[in-house]
Formats: structure tokens, C-alpha cells, sequence
């Protein structure tokens, strides 16, 4: 059996719809796994649905606001429903509704960046790990961002719910690491994505993370997939409680002074 195969596994991808989530759909789909396609908008998902069908892939579209609690219930129960385990969960799906300083960010922004960046995984994560454990395997993966380990003057927030986001992980891993369940982070740099448009779009900005990353340029969706399907594998056993940082080298040039 090759050390990246999901042949049989089910995973459920939040986030799904576009950028990363939709790559890690993809690929993982690509290596045998059923996958389930969820983000708010149904339309969306069903387009990388058809896509993955097309390619010779099983995949189902399933609609959640993770907001909102009885939405996630209702995903891990379609789920079982239609193919009646989780093997693999991606918590991927977040929102940063503000950019600017932290000193005059809205109430409701704050609420809305911890409660879906960190609330809706905590809610997610323990409605799919006790199943997993009655079977004694199963994978999380949280998709954090280097922002965890870095503060910032205009998403410093959302750098805040990143960072609890690399916590989460390991204190899951602790607790069901006996029945054989694993938990890791995946924390991507600056990635070619809609969510992180405001970044990218900005020259100034993007001047600034291109020379400050070894690799001199900012990522790709499908150049984080694979260290998801990584974690999703047989290769990825022994692995929990880490994150995994995947940036081009911009943390690593900062950590020199560049």
C-alpha cells in the first residue's frame, strides 16, 4: 500500500469551495478518499463536486455556516449518513472581516473571527473525535496560518485565533492520542487565494512578503494540499501535535533579520 493512500477513507473539508480547501479536496480525492465538499454556499461546492466526479472521484456537497453550531451537527450527520464514518477532518473554513488596528476593531468583528476561527473547529473537532476513537484511528487537520507566530498591525486578531488554532491541535492530540486519533496544524504563508485577496492584491504588501521569503514569491493553493494528504495518511501515522509551516521560507528569513 503506497504511504499516501486513502483508498476507503472519508473526508470531510470545510472551507471546501475554493483556495485551499478546495485543493485539499482535490488531492485527496485524487489518492481514493470519499470526499465531502462543504462551505456556506451549496452552488459553490457543487462545482468542485462535478469537478472531482469528472476525474473519477466520489464526493457529495454538503452547505454549513460554521457559525453556527446545529450546521456542523448537521454536516457530520449527513456524512454518516451517506457513507457512516470520518476518517479525516479539515477544519479549514475561517473569516477575517477586519483589516486595520486591532485598537479600533469592532465588537462584532472580534466575536466574529474567534467564534469562527477557533469556536466553530473546537465544536467540530468534538463532534467527529469520539467516532474516530470508537474505531481507534482518524486524523484532524487544522489549516492555521504563519500568522500564529507572527503579530501584525492590521490582522492582528485573526493572528490571535491562528495562534489558539495551533493550541487547539496539540491539546486534542493529548487527549485522544491513546485511542489513536491525530491532530495537527497546517500553517501556511501568504497563499494566491480570494481570502487573503486584501494581502496579495496590495503591492506594497506583497513586495514586502516576496522579499522577506527565501522562495521569493507567495504560494499556491495546491502547495499546501499535499502536507494535508501527508497528515491524512499512513505516512502521517505517528505524527500529531505539530505544525507544520509552509511558506516559502518567510519565517525563517525573519528569524535571520532580512
Amino acid at each position: 500500500m503506497s504511504l499516501f493512500d486513502l483508498t476507503g477513507k472519508v473526508a470531510v473539508i470545510t472551507g471546501a469551495s475554493r483556495g485551499i480547501g478546495r485543493a485539499i479536496a482535490e488531492r485527496m480525492a485524487e489518492q481514493g478518499a470519499k470526499v465531502v465538499v462543504s462551505s456556506r454556499k451549496l452552488a459553490a461546492c457543487e462545482t468542485v463536486v462535478e469537478g472531482i466526479r469528472a476525474r473519477g472521484g466520489e464526493a457529495i456537497a454538503v452547505a454549513c455556516n460554521i457559525g453556527r453550531k446545529e450546521e456542523l451537527q448537521a454536516l457530520v450527520d449527513a456524512t454518516n449518513a451517506r457513507w457512516g464514518r470520518i476518517d479525516i477532518l479539515v477544519c479549514n473554513a475561517a473569516v477575517n472581516p477586519y483589516f486595520g488596528p486591532s485598537v479600533d476593531m469592532p465588537d462584532e468583528a472580534y466575536d466574529r473571527i474567534m467564534n469562527s476561527n477557533v469556536r466553530s473547529n473546537f465544536w467540530l473537532c468534538n463532534m467527529v473525535a469520539p467516532q474516530m476513537a470508537e474505531r481507534g484511528d482518524g486524523s484532524i487537520i487544522i489549516v492555521s496560518s504563519i500568522g500564529g507566530f507572527q503579530g501584525s498591525d492590521v490582522i492582528g486578531v485573526y493572528c490571535i485565533s491562528k495562534a489558539a488554532d495551533m493550541q487547539l491541535a496539540r491539546n486534542l492530540a493529548v487527549e485522544w492520542g491513546r485511542k489513536n486519533v491525530r491532530a495537527n496544524c497546517i500553517a501556511p504563508g501568504l497563499i494566491k487565494t480570494d481570502f487573503a485577496r486584501a494581502l496579495w492584491e496590495d503591492p506594497k504588501i506583497l513586495e514586502q512578503s516576496v522579499s522577506n521569503t527565501a522562495l521569493r514569491r507567495i504560494g499556491e493553493p495546491d502547495e499546501i494540499a499535499g502536507a494535508a494528504v501527508f497528515l491524512a495518511a499512513p505516512a502521517g501515522r505517528y505524527t500529531t501535535g505539530q505544525t507544520f509551516v509552509i511558506d516559502g521560507g518567510r519565517l525563517a528569513g525573519l528569524a535571520r533579520g532580512d
